[in-house]
């Protein structure tokens, strides 16, 4: 099948929405005493629910190798993502061993991956060297630490986002030791799998948009009850130390970053969200950043933990030659093929909008073809810290920060 497309066909496949983001529910005591409780939980977890695949998507599927990796998943938490993302059923992987801190967790994800070996941690997870590949699903405030582990060890290392937890100091050291490897690294932004971002990247690599002279990106998360999370790492969580949702969508589109940023914060009214009863001392639980981008344009991104109603991941962006909200708007009328690439038969769309088996597939591509990965540790840090400093900017209300950059 060709993949160019008229404008017209492109447009209907590129009048889409929005997909959303939600956290998972753990295995709670609570849980245990009202399954039923916690399954209907379960079932309205936001932005969980698994995107329809395409039955057909995968006859246009073409294998690059007959090789299998050979790959450790780590983490079964809050949101179960170490099984989330179909490692377990790509024809070219293997599960070699999983781990997770909690012995019930850990055999339930060997379970779920039909893995056989088990290790009580990451730390002996990588000593394996039959093990060539590592996916850290654990929390965000060890995915720097545990990456940095997995290369080490000369496995390849990727983890759910964000890449470095509040630390400048983390993202200099996460940078030089993918330097110092010949090993791949990936971090899982849900977003560059969405369908509006995905089309938007396609269309400005092709030179639909020009120069990007504005972006918005917006992360909303509201729940009612405080989610839980290891060692409670969510409850107050500075917004935007979790900004890669929405910031993906100027960097995931366009491979920049942001140079400087101006960022205000709105505080909670929410009791558990208040400095005093969280572990970080935040105040805010809305942060609104205004971001210098590297091609020279603008960036509003958002993360907000309060204030019920509509929520999820969602953005839109105005370039020299076009536009996209819903679909894309502008001056050029031969425009890509803007379908995401085939899936392997098995290989599920999954959750986040159906970003998780495209993210999954990427990195094992990566790996297959030695090529760099979409979401490399550039871009991971170019979303992360641009957060980082913006949070810092926030605590000074409003004050115009640098950001550092980062290159491989």
């Amino acid at each position: 099948m060709s993949r160019s497309t008229t404008r017209r066909s492109f447009l209907r496949a590129a009048g889409i929405g929005a997909a959303t983001l939600g956290w998972g529910v753990s295995g709670s005591a609570q849980e245990k005493a009202n399954p039923k409780k916690a399954t209907e939980k379960k079932k309205v977890i936001q932005g969980f629910e698994e995107s329809p695949t395409d039955a057909d998507a995968s006859k246009e599927w073409k294998p690059v190798s007959d090789r299998k990796i050979r790959v450790g998943i780590v983490g079964y938490g809050v949101c179960k993502f170490g099984a989330a993302f179909g490692f377990q059923d790509h024809p070219n992987v293997e599960v070699a061993a999983v781990s997770d801190l909690f012995p019930d967790r850990c055999a339930e994800l060997a379970k779920v991956c039909r893995c056989a070996t088990t290790y009580p941690s990451l730390e002996e997870l990588v000593k394996d060297d039959s093990i060539e590949a590592v996916f850290c699903a654990t929390d965000a405030p060890s995915h720097a630490r545990h990456c940095m582990e997995v290369l080490r060890h000369g496995k390849h290392a990727a983890s759910a986002v964000p890449a470095v937890h509040g630390s400048l100091d983390d993202a200099e050291k996460l940078l030089e030791v993918v330097k110092s490897s010949d090993r791949k690294y990936m971090m899982f932004e849900t977003s560059y799998f969405h369908d509006d971002l995905h089309a938007m990247r396609e269309i400005y690599r092709a030179g639909g948009f020009g120069k990007l002279v504005y972006s918005e990106g917006e992360y909303y998360h509201f729940s009612v009850e405080q989610l839980d999370s290891y060692k409670g790492w969510r409850i107050g969580l500075p917004p935007q130390w979790y900004p890669t949702h929405s910031n993906a969508y100027y960097t995931g589109v366009t491979g920049g970053s942001f140079t400087e940023v101006s960022c205000m914060g709105i505080p909670s009214i929410r009791e558990k969200l208040q400095p005093q009863n969280n572990a970080y001392q935040n105040p805010f639980g809305t942060e609104i950043a205004l971001f210098r981008t590297s091609e020279g344009g603008m960036a509003r991104m958002a993360v907000s933990w309060d204030s019920p109603g509509d929520s999820g991941e969602k953005g839109r962006i105005r370039g020299e030659k076009g536009s996209f909200y819903g679909k894309y708007e502008g001056l050029e009328s031969k425009l890509p093929d803007v379908r995401k690439p085939p899936l392997p038969p098995g290989v599920g769309a999954g959750g986040h909008g159906g970003s998780h088996g495209h993210l999954m597939n990427e990195f094992v591509l990566a790996i297959l073809q030695d090529r760099k990965p979409l979401v490399d540790v550039a871009q991971a840090l170019a979303m992360s810290v641009a957060g980082v400093v913006a949070h810092q900017s926030a605590l000074r209300n409003g004050e115009l920060m640098k950001i550092p950059q980062y290159a491989l």
